[in-house]
């Protein structure tokens, strides 16, 4: 699968990917359950904490969970329960053996947004789940994040992390495209929902984990990348990354995200 994790590979990502999944795990797993007996393929499944979601969702279910990198599945193995049916291979899915109709359900979480061709990929799924099969795919949407205070440096780190994602040939965005690809790729009864994030002084909990937890160490991720490629300067990136984490602070602090899960069947 021709794509690169903007994220990086680093125990500071595998820590911000669990905070991640605990965090949101209700707002994106909410309503999210597949039959007991059900084989479950879940391409891209990382560190596992979304295959322990799943699990944790949906007793009973049996998950083949494929990821190119070899470290993130060892750590994945170690993230799910004991005894629990889960078979992890490291493939890319579009080339793995995967025989066609050999899946009753796919899962997909943060994915498409790191793949050069996402199109190909959901052909896969097409191609390897039953018919009448749901296919859910939940990824973000960078270009949907506002902040307050919003200053011109943390704006710009911001961006800078989309730009990177960018070169690699993904999309930070593709949140709001989900329902034209699920179509395109042949995939019927296709409905789409924002799962929005908002957090203030209100729930000043939710607005420390994700800013301090998810957001500001997803955008530390990219520092390297960005600053080699002239897209901000140190001095910038320093004030851009104390003035974004500001944002998780005081009674004026806020951030709002918009995810966006999707939902398909296989025709």
């Amino acid at each position: 699968m021709d794509h690169l994790y903007v994220h990086g590979y680093s125990a500071r990502e595998t820590e911000r990917l669990a905070d991640q999944a605990a965090i949101l795990r209700p707002l994106l797993h909410d309503g999210v359950v597949f039959p007991a007996g059900s084989h479950v393929l879940e391409p891209g499944c990382g560190t596992g904490e979304q295959t322990g979601a799943l699990l944790a969702g949906s007793p009973g279910i049996r998950i083949t969970a494929l990821d190119v990198d070899a470290a993130q599945l060892a750590r994945a193995r170690t993230a799910v329960p004991v005894g629990a049916r889960v078979d992890f291979v490291e493939a890319d899915l579009l080339t793995a053996p995967l025989t066609p109709r050999g899946f009753d359900h796919a899962f997909v979480c943060f994915l498409l947004e790191h793949l050069v061709d996402p199109a190909a990929a959901l052909a896969v799924l097409r191609r390897v789940v039953e018919p009448g099969g749901l296919v859910i795919v939940i990824e973000g949407d960078h270009g949907s994040c506002r902040f307050h205070p919003e200053t011109a440096a943390a704006r710009t780190v911001w961006e800078a992390l989309s730009a990177c994602q960018r070169h690699l040939g993904g999309d930070p965005d593709i949140g709001r495209r989900l329902h034209g690809l699920l179509r395109a790729a042949g995939l019927t009864d296709v409905t789409v929902e924002p799962r929005l994030v908002y957090a203030d002084a209100g729930n000043a909990a939710l607005r420390d984990g994700f800013v301090r937890q998810i957001i500001v160490p997803m955008v530390q991720g990219a520092r390297e990348p960005a600053l080699a490629a002239g897209l901000v300067g140190p001095a910038t990136w320093t004030r851009g990354i104390a003035e974004l984490t500001a944002t998780a602070d005081g009674s004026e602090g806020s951030f709002c995200y918009t995810f966006f899960r999707a939902r398909a069947r296989v025709p």
